[in-house]
C-alpha cells in the first residue's frame, strides 16, 4: 500500500476513535448510564407473579389510553362551531 493510503487510514481511524470517546464521555456526563435501579429490580422482581402483574399493568394502561383517544374522537366528531 502506498504512504498516502495509510496516512488517510490512520487519520480516520483517530478520528472516529476520538469521536467514540467523545459520546461515552458525554454520556457519562448526562447520566446515560445511571441506571443502577433496572438491575437492583430485575433481581428482586424476577418470579412469574411479578411478570404476570406487570403484563396486566400494561394491558390497563392501554386500556386507558384506548378509551382516551375514543373520548377524543367523539368530542371531535360532535364539535360544532358557536353560532
Amino acid at each position: 500500500m502506498s504512504s498516502s493510503i495509510m496516512a488517510m487510514m490512520i487519520g480516520i481511524s483517530t478520528f472516529l476513535g476520538a469521536l467514540g470517546l467523545a459520546a461515552l464521555i458525554w454520556g457519562v456526563r448526562t447520566g446515560q448510564f445511571d441506571d443502577e435501579s433496572k438491575f437492583i429490580d430485575g433481581a428482586r422482581f424476577d418470579g412469574e407473579d411479578e411478570l404476570r402483574d406487570a403484563i396486566k399493568m400494561d394491558e390497563k394502561k392501554k386500556k386507558a389510553q384506548e378509551k382516551v383517544k375514543k373520548a377524543k374522537a367523539a368530542k371531535e366528531k360532535n364539535y360544532m362551531p358557536p353560532d
